[in-house]
Order: structure tokens, then sequence, then C-alpha cells
């Protein structure tokens, strides 16, 4: 009876490893037709399950230029996935008694001020990370975006009052980086560290989180880390890395699958080293995942699926019928990620990868999550990736319609380049000027080294920015308004196309011809 026993245990065992074989097997097809299917270059897979770690791959490469393979240890900038972080920043601080959510932002930073002076009395640091500022999506992110600017977080606090509402106080979810600085900047003035320093000291080196970096300039040892990679005229390339240091604590810290797999463990385990150290009260972990700002839900959607919204730095949503799944992305140029956790299967998956194509992580998330609640196989790659051929398409189609109005207009009327030249100033972006260098016209801004490019004619009153750097995908109509002489006195611009990433808010823009 026990030889029975003992060879159906191992039987057993056999079975199960098998199991997993094949399961891995399925997966590593799901990523490789990830890959192929949306042209990302390198994609490093994680999942954590009951504390252990089921899968922890790289598949393809790390950069185009090297050809080098991606592995799980390699190095990804992990974007906004940094405002859990943040926010657990803020919750150490209020455990120490330092701080309180709800204390007034003019209590650390007497300086902030929003556009309405109300507001600007009542703003609070739970309103700091919860995108319900009233401030339109992506506002004031020209500061930082893309890099090569001379903004300070001075400047940041500053320019807070010069921004449009588009909403009303915490009326409505509109996400906003510039708030997690100014964060990050009440956890510098209260703890007297850098959010750097934070960060690594007191989160990265405590929770094990070894080959991480609160940011990119921090990273000493770059032998494994990625190129960043985007879809330039047409075709995957690999480009610079592009963030700047002023935003980090809104999306720059650095890691890898085997970190953030230690990451996910450690909050499921209710914020518990696995050294035994308690890092947060389990009250302030419990306040972590409270849902502050509603988000609207579709009747019918992909895991049923009845509440989301922000809670503070994650999107918090029910799945299947009830479990709570805590998750957040991120997006640089050149790279997207995607950190999903459902803390009642004790489930954790990560997804970093190097081309800015969000359908590839949540391909390859919806997947994994579907083998554990019960789904059968719902084909996400195909079903993305039609989705995303038929937004690049659409994309193209709208930026070729607009380009062939610019060639077919050069030999016809249009405003005149004497009629716009000139210097131009934005009440928080700065100076832009347009100048005429032979056959060109030019434009340049003053505090933003890379947004250069040529000024191409498009109609009566408009002319069309094409950025020098093609990898921005983010043209813009650039409108002019005349005075009744036919001279510009003010300009608006407008993204071309709507593939535009937010954070080129160029439509917050509104300039006024400098006089000379």
């Amino acid at each position: 009876m026990k030889k029975t026993n003992f060879l159906f245990l191992f039987a057993l065992i056999i079975s199960v490893s098998l199991s997993a074989q094949i399961k891995d097997r399925k997966l590593d097809k799901v990523i490789q037709n990830s890959l192929e299917t949306f042209d990302v270059p390198g994609i490093s897979v994680g999942i954590i399950k009951d504390g252990k770690i089921v899968y922890a791959e790289g598949h393809g490469v790390r950069s185009l230029k090297n050809n080098q393979p991606m592995t799980k240890e390699t190095l990804v900038g992990i974007a906004s996935n940094s405002k859990g972080f943040t926010c657990f920043s803020l919750a150490m601080l209020v455990d120490e008694g330092k701080i309180n959510w709800d204390d007034k932002v003019r209590k650390y930073i007497p300086e902030f001020k929003m556009p309405d002076a109300f507001v600007t009395e009542e703003f609070t640091i739970r309103d700091l990370v919860t995108h319900r500022s009233g401030l339109g999506l992506g506002a004031g992110d020209l500061m930082f975006f893309p890099e090569g600017s001379d903004f300070t977080i001075d400047d940041v606090i500053a320019n807070m009052s010069k921004q449009d509402n588009k909403s009303a106080y915490r009326s409505s979810f509109k996400y906003n980086n510039n708030m997690f600085i100014i964060a990050g900047e009440v956890i510098h003035r209260v703890s007297g560290l850098t959010w750097e320093e934070f960060i690594e000291q007191k989160i990265l080196q405590p929770v094990g989180m070894k080959d991480s970096k609160a940011s990119y300039s921090r990273v000493t040892d770059k032998s494994n880390i990625i190129d960043a990679h985007t879809r330039t005229e047409g075709e995957v390339i690999a480009i610079p890395h592009d963030w700047s240091d002023l935003a980090n604590p809104a999306g720059g810290i650095m890691s890898n699958v085997d970190d953030m797999l230690t990451w996910a463990e450690f909050l499921m385990n209710d914020a518990v080293t696995k050294d035994g150290e308690r890092l947060l009260s389990e009250e302030q972990m419990h306040n972590l995942w409270q849902l502050q700002t509603p988000l609207p839900v579709r009747k019918n959607n992909d895991y049923n699926t009845h509440f989301s919204g922000y809670s503070l730095g994650w999107f918090v949503s029910d799945v299947n019928g009830g479990y709570k799944q805590v998750t957040h992305t991120g997006g640089l140029l050149g790279t997207v990620t995607q950190f999903t956790m459902i803390p009642e299967l004790d489930l954790g998956i990560v997804v970093l990868t190097n081309q800015m194509v969000g359908s590839a992580f949540s391909s390859i998330t919806n997947t994994i999550k579907d083998s554990y609640l019960g789904y059968k196989n719902r084909n996400w790659v195909e079903k993305y990736g039609e989705k995303n051929e038929e937004w690049i398409t659409y994309n193209d189609s709208i930026k070729n319609a607009v380009y062939d109005q610019v060639t077919n207009r050069k030999a016809k009327n249009t405003i005149a380049a004497s009629q716009i030249t000139g210097t131009y100033q934005d009440d928080w972006f700065g100076k832009i000027t347009i100048e005429q260098n032979g056959e060109e016209l030019l434009i340049a801004s003053e505090r933003s080294s890379q947004l250069k490019g040529k000024l191409l004619p498009y109609n009566l009153t408009t002319y069309v920015a094409k950025w020098d750097n093609r990898s921005f995908d983010a043209d813009v109509f650039v409108l002019f308004t005349l005075n009744e002489e036919g001279e510009a006195i003010e300009a608006t611009m407008k993204p071309i196309a709507p593939i535009t990433d937010f954070s080129f808010d160029f439509e917050d823009l509104h300039f006024y011809k400098v006089k000379e």
C-alpha cells in the first residue's frame, strides 16, 4: 500500500512538472507571437504565485544595435510604475507622524499655487497623487518631456498656477505627472533626503531590489540595459533613453523582472520584507489600495468588472466577479511596462518591453490572468494585433493626408514667412522662435532643446511643425492669428494625429508674439 501511494505521488509530481513545462512553452509561444505581431525587439515577463516565482524569462533582444538577448535581469525604465513607490514613501512618512494624507500642500510648499485661489488653499497631499486636480491630461508635461529642457522643480511648482482648469476640482480623473513631481518635493522637504535617496535607502535596499535604481542617471553598470525603440517612418529603430531627472517621482525608476517580482511579493506580503521587517503599518498598506478617484466602467467588459478607479499611486478594480486587482502601466519614449497584482490569489505579473506598444504587454498580461481566473483561450495577441494594426493604419492615413496637402500647397498662396517670423512667448513654457534660414522656415523652443524642426505651409493661416527628432511621432499644426495688417500676433498648436503621446501637451500652449 505504501509503495502504491509512493508511485502515485511520484506520478503526480511528474504530471505537475510536465504540465508546468507545457504551460511555460505555451506562454513562451504567446510572448514570441507578441514580439512578432507588435514588432517589439525585447520583452521580459515574470509571474509570482503563492510566494513562488513560476516564470521569469526574457525574450528577444534588448537592443537592435547589438542584438544582445533580453533577460530577466535586463534593466528597463518602469516609468509610471514608479508612482506606487512615491505613494509608498508618503505612507512611510505618515507612519512616522511627519505628514498626513490630508495635510495642505502649502504647509510644506508655501509657494504652491493653483489657478484658483480656493483650490490653492485646499489642495492636499492626497490630491497630488490621485489625478483629481481639475487640470487637463498631462498638463505641463512639456516642462520635462522630452528630455533636454532646463525647467527645475521651482518652475514646476510656479507653473501649476498658469495651467488651465479642464474640470472642477476633485470632480474627475485627469492623469497628471507634475503633481507627482511636487509630491516628490514634499518627500524631499519633509525627510531631508532627495526623492532618489529616499527610494533607494528606504525601499529598494530593504525590500531586496538589488539591481534597481531610482533613476537612469544612477545606473552605473549599463552592461545589461535596454535601448528604447519606437516605430519611426514605418520602421522600428533604437532611440536614446529619454527621461528627465526632474520627473523621477512620476516615472524614473529602473528595474528588471527579478526585482519587480520581489516588489510584488513584498507588497502582497503586507509590506513585510523577506527578512521579516515591516516597512509600512497594516493601516497604511491597506490605505494605499483604497479607491480615491472613480473611473467609468463599460457595461460589457472583459473581466466582469463592476468598479474601477485610482487609489494612491495605483489603479484598482474588481475582476472576475470580486477579486481586487491592483495595477499600473508605464510609458517612456520607446518603452512601456505593466505591473499587475491580484492579492487574493497571491498572483503578481510583470511585463517589461523596449518598444512603445501597449498592446504587447496587455496581450501577455491578460493571457496569464486568464489562466488563473479560469477563462479559456481568448486569443489576446490576435485580438489586440488587429486593433493595433487598425490604429497604426488610421494614424498613418491622417499623417499622410496632412503631408500630401503640405506638398500640394508649396506652389499655392499661403501666409508668407515674413508674416510669422519672430519670437513668441507662452506664460509657462517660455519662448519659441520662428526664423527664415535660406528657403527653410525653422521653429525652435528656447527652453526645450529637442523641440526644434521645420515649419511647412499647410493652409492660409496654418503651418505644420515637423520635428527634427522623428521618433517623437508628435508633429503639430501651428495655427496663427493675424492682426488687421496681416501680421501674426498669436499662435497655438494642435497635434496632427491622435497617436501623439499626451505628455506632448502642445494644446495647452498659447503663444503671443513678442514685440521687437
